[in-house]
């Protein structure tokens, strides 16, 4: 008990001095307002691109996550819990994260005010992938009676490295710069991980349980659209819409070999 003691009273000193610098998995964006000077966008006109993220073949089976390192993390399941790499469904693939990647030329984008939120709950992350603009805030919660590290790792822009020993503890962060994507670890428990969509523009989606997602609010216009996924790496395809038009953009993913 005294070491454990020690180590969150150190956590708690290595927090206070600052490190560095919810939404739903199915992240969509209904509309955008680009800044004053850039071509503005005519709601009545706006597109959607819906489709769904499906999967070729067999899913490599996902591990048990073995918590018996932290009781307290035992305590907080009944069922076995297992790793989020690959999760599929009926050939649906969840966690991808689809975004516009090329076609909204020189348009620029406000910061949105409202934060976004990544939560540590249950000893593992809650959403396992999301999506942020520059500059946006970001919630870091630790909803568990246990000591928690979240270690972000973006190569654009500076790392935070917090420590987070009590519960309801809220730290809050920013990414400066555009990456797809952050990967995100817990230094106490090696098998919380998560992934953060950093983005200029808010045209961006996260593929649920069904595998579906929806980038809607966009100006007509050619895109290309990539699909990002953990395991099995990215795709694009390029995209037209018109003016109130709705598109079906659909990607396929093998196992990899």
């Amino acid at each position: 008990m005294n070491a454990r003691l020690t180590l969150c009273s150190a956590f708690l000193v290595f927090a206070a001095i600052g490190c560095g610098g919810g939404k739903p998995a199915e992240q969509t964006h209904t509309e955008a307002t680009p800044s004053p000077g850039a071509a503005a966008i005519d709601p009545a006109t706006v597109a959607t691109i819906n489709g769904t993220i499906m999967f070729d073949g067999t899913a490599p089976a996902e591990d048990k996550i073995n918590m018996s390192a932290d009781p307290q993390c035992m305590a907080l399941h009944t069922d076995a819990v297992y790793t989020q790499h690959a999760v599929v469904k009926d050939g649906k693939l969840r966690w991808a994260f689809i975004y516009v990647k090329d076609g909204l030329g020189s348009r620029t984008f406000p910061t949105p005010a409202e934060p976004v939120t990544i939560d540590q709950k249950g000893c593992m992350y809650e959403p396992h992938v999301l999506g942020v603009m520059v500059n946006q805030p970001i919630d870091i919660l630790n909803s568990d009676e246990t000591l928690h590290n979240i270690h972000a790792q973006p190569a654009n822009s500076e790392q935070f490295n917090i420590g987070m020993p009590l519960k309801n503890m809220k730290q809050t962060r920013k990414f400066s710069a555009v990456e797809v994507m952050v990967p995100v670890k817990c230094d106490v428990h090696p098998w919380m991980a998560s992934y953060i969509g950093v983005l200029s523009h808010p045209y961006y989606a996260v593929s649920g349980e069904d595998g579906a997602f929806s980038i809607k609010g966009l100006p007509p216009g050619t895109y290309t659209i990539e699909a990002w996924h953990e395991k099995f790496g990215s795709q694009t395809q390029s995209v037209t819409v018109g003016p109130s038009e709705t598109k079906t953009a659909d990607f396929t993913f093998k196992a990899t070999s």
